[in-house]
């Protein structure tokens, strides 16, 4: 159990204030961990996969005795210590080889794990191109439906968000978008049609991991033309042992505290009845007015409603005339003249 550590001065009170939860969190330190036996494979990959996160990155190059599987004490010690939600322990052994375990943490308590098996690994090194600069965001693709329907999948591709996932911005700055991680699955026939988590996991496909810059080209156009570049690193993952989040702890690491009123008032928070945002953004509303009568209704007299002299004509040749003395006709109002004083 840990202690509780009361701020002995006002540095350190801003400092527990600082690890608090807030409305929009700091962007997620990840620990990479060396196990007893890494290997120069999972050694690689968890070089690379550290060059990615820089400047949220912390590395233990020392050799640990882990076994987060059976138990978790030194995860959630360090966790508490350095303020971090996500491990990358690196371990290999006779049974397992290459093996690598993403672990996430709530509250300093161990939420769930999933344990990947690395197949083929290509470093960025092998690719000639250009390197994203330490603290840029990329951009996340999974292409596959097993990500919004198997549980599996579904827990990998929130961990990988997790751990890919920088800092959370409110704009877009096209040339600050350098790469790409693309996360593909390819289905095999007939043995995941249920969404069922009891399969074996040497009968789950491989997970594609590749790593792409991307290249801004004159397209004639304020918006230029983008392609591709194969950048690096490149995983092909096999899924093995996991360990799915306890349903109490789950549902208090989902819950998301009360937005403010403007947040409300456009619409982000509960949905109100006949109010809708657009895909623009914009707010938009129904308003049911009861049946009213517009024979009462009071218009605005205005000159250009008068009838002219000379439509007043027209009308009357077309009812079939009308005397002088007709004044039924005439709509004209009626012009007092001003008497000239004696």
């Amino acid at each position: 159990m840990l202690r509780v550590v009361k701020p002995k001065n006002a540095r350190s009170k801003r400092a527990l204030e600082a690890r608090e939860p807030k409305e929009v969190e700091d962007p997620r330190t990840v620990i990479f961990v060396r196990g007893s036996h890494t290997g120069e494979v999972v050694g690689s990959v968890m070089k690379e996969l550290m060059a990615l996160k820089r400047p949220h990155a912390i590395s233990f190059s020392k050799k640990n005795l882990v076994r987060p599987f059976e138990d978790a004490t030194s995860l959630e010690f360090w966790a508490h210590k350095n303020d971090a939600s996500i491990f990358v322990l690196g371990q290999s052994t006779k049974k397992r080889p290459n093996g690598l375990t993403i672990v996430r943490m709530f509250d300093g308590k161990l939420l769930d794990m999933c344990e990947l098996g690395v197949d083929q690994f290509v470093s960025m090194d092998a690719f000639k191109t250009s390197k994203p600069q330490p603290g840029h965001k990329p951009m996340l693709h999974f292409a596959s439906e097993l990500f919004d329907t198997h549980p599996r999948f579904i827990q990998l591709k929130s961990l990988l968000m997790d751990l890919f996932n920088g800092e959370v911005i409110e704009s877009i700055y096209l040339a600050g978008l350098e790469h790409v991680i693309s996360v593909t699955v390819a289905p095999l026939p007939g043995q995941l049609a249920s969404a069922s988590g009891d399969q074996d996991s040497g009968s789950l496909p491989i997970v594609h991991v590749r790593g792409y810059g991307t290249k801004l080209l004159a397209s004639g156009q304020r918006i230029p033309r983008v392609e591709l570049v194969p950048m690096g690193p490149s995983l092909d993952l096999l899924l093995r042992r996991h360990q799915p989040a306890d349903p109490e702890l789950w549902k208090a690491a989902m819950r998301r505290p009360k937005l403010k009123k403007q947040d409300v008032e456009k619409g982000l928070g509960k949905k109100r009845k006949n109010l809708e945002v657009d895909e623009m953004g914009d707010l938009r509303g129904r308003v049911h007015v009861a049946k009213q009568d517009l024979g009462k209704l009071q218009t605005r007299k205005m000159k250009g409603l008068k009838v002219r002299a000379g439509e007043e004509e027209e009308e009357e040749s077309e009812s079939g005339g009308g005397g002088e003395n007709d004044e039924s006709n005439d709509t004209r109002p009626m012009k007092r003249k001003k008497e000239k004083g004696v």
